[in-house]
């Protein structure tokens, strides 16, 4: 790789995704992961408050404690996006997020990600799929699987992507073939996580091909391709990139293309957002000219059954990540009667919406019972008795992502003295410090 800053960032962009490849559940973000300064303040201001009086332990720092901690934190982390969905980011308006539908799922489908103040201003419109938007992709040839005519040596090739140049050396051994040595470049090029994926295709009849894809799709304007391959200028021994036939572009990167209430646009990716209220995904081609997919927003009463609906699967998902470390941390199962308590607490309100406990305490919707509250009640008497639980859920949520290792073993050392603790902010920060120690 070549240039310090791309080393900088290529490095700090491992680590990232070591983190969400090794630990986080999904490593799915959502436009809730972002936060305003004052946000971020009274982040750092709750761990400071925490940490003041909070006694001095030794923590266990095994690979398994580490998966732990910052599984719960990122299970906490999807709870409170998952609150903050259907709510939007004002505390007020909890479970009064409103949602949108598609008539046509197989065409396109859509999300409301305005505020409800937006709402007039996010008619319906109908979308129409010509072709999506597709990656790059480079298909090497084919070659015999137990042969390979490249000389045992050590040899390199450049790629260029988004503006930065990788250098990619290997080494060809005696005994060698085709399609070790793909095999080898396939995780050579996906692992070192540069926005390329690579892959070793079979023809059925012993030969096989290396595949390089762009992980964007859509061309870039002003660019004639995504990436390039070449070792004209490489520094080691040249000759790979011909042989393997990597270096031509046998499917270009092809940008959306839809009509939008009979207008014509495009997009590079097949995820956008219409008036800043719509957040839409094409999922297919149409299937015929004309047919469309009808975008709008549900009636009160469907958006709030599915507010519901996706802040009851909330709570069950967080519990189900929590109850998979149940062996290996009993500690969790602290946490898990944390959680089936607060549920007892409401249950009552729950039960009125045929919402009630299951034994293993995830939560269970009597759909119907659920349909007739919501179909004959105004919206805002049916939201009122689930506030209550909703700001429960945020609270513990928030508490569990601020201090994983509060449910992590622990031997307490010592005590503060009561009335003249000092500000520790990087004490629940720990699960971090374990994290990079055994990866850098």
């Amino acid at each position: 790789m070549k240039g310090g800053a791309a080393m900088n960032t290529v490095a700090l962009n491992t680590v990232y995704n070591h983190y969400l490849t090794t630990y986080a559940p999904n490593g799915i973000n959502s436009q809730y992961d972002t936060h305003k300064k004052s946000e971020l303040r009274g982040v750092y201001n709750s761990i400071v408050k925490l940490n003041k009086e909070a006694p001095l332990a030794i923590l266990d720092t095994s690979r398994a404690t580490q998966a732990f901690a910052v599984g719960l934190k990122e299970s906490a982390r999807a709870l409170h996006n998952t609150i903050a969905s259907v709510s939007g980011r004002d505390a007020e308006a909890l479970l009064q997020k409103k949602t949108a539908f598609s008539t046509n799922e197989d065409i396109a489908t859509a999300s409301y990600i305005g505020d409800a103040k937006d709402v007039d201003d996010a008619p319906a419109f109908s979308i129409e799929v010509r072709r999506l938007a597709g990656p790059q992709v480079n298909t090497g040839s084919y070659l015999p699987d137990e042969e390979i005519a490249l000389a045992p040596d050590t040899y390199s090739f450049d790629v260029g992507i988004n503006s930065l140049n990788y250098e990619f050396q290997f080494l060809i051994n005696e005994g060698d073939t085709n399609r070790s040595v793909q095999e080898r470049l396939a995780r050579l090029i996906s692992n070192a996580e540069i926005g390329l994926s690579a892959e070793v295709l079979e023809d059925g009849e012993g030969n096989s091909a290396l595949r390089l894809s762009s992980k964007t799709t859509g061309l870039p304007s002003g660019r004639d391709a995504v990436f390039h391959v070449s070792d004209a200028n490489t520094s080691k021994l040249a000759g790979a990139v011909d042989y393997l036939g990597i270096g031509e572009i046998t499917r270009p990167a092809a940008n959306a293309e839809f009509l939008v209430n009979g207008n014509e646009r495009s997009a590079s990716s097949n995820h956008f957002t219409v008036e800043k209220v719509y957040s839409v995904h094409l999922a297919g081609i149409s299937p015929s000219e004309g047919e469309t997919a009808e975008i709008g927003i549900k009636p009160d009463h469907e958006s709030l059954k599915e507010n519901i609906s996706r802040l009851i699967g909330g709570y069950n998902e967080f519990l189900r990540s929590t109850a998979a470390y149940l062996d290996s941390h009993p500690k969790s199962r602290r946490l898990m009667n944390e959680m089936t308590g607060i549920a007892s607490v409401y249950a009552g309100d729950l039960d009125s919406l045929g919402i009630y406990t299951e034994e293993n305490g995830e939560l269970a919707i009597d759909d119907e019972r659920l349909t007739d509250v919501v179909t004959h009640a105004d919206s805002e008497d049916v939201a009122e008795p689930l506030k209550d639980f909703t700001r429960a859920l945020m609270r513990k949520s928030s508490g569990v992502s601020l201090n994983p290792m509060n449910y992590v073993d622990k031997i307490i050392v010592a005590y503060k003295n009561p009335g003249h603790g000092y500000s520790s902010p990087y004490v629940t920060s720990a699960y971090s410090g374990m994290m990079f120690n055994s990866y850098c």
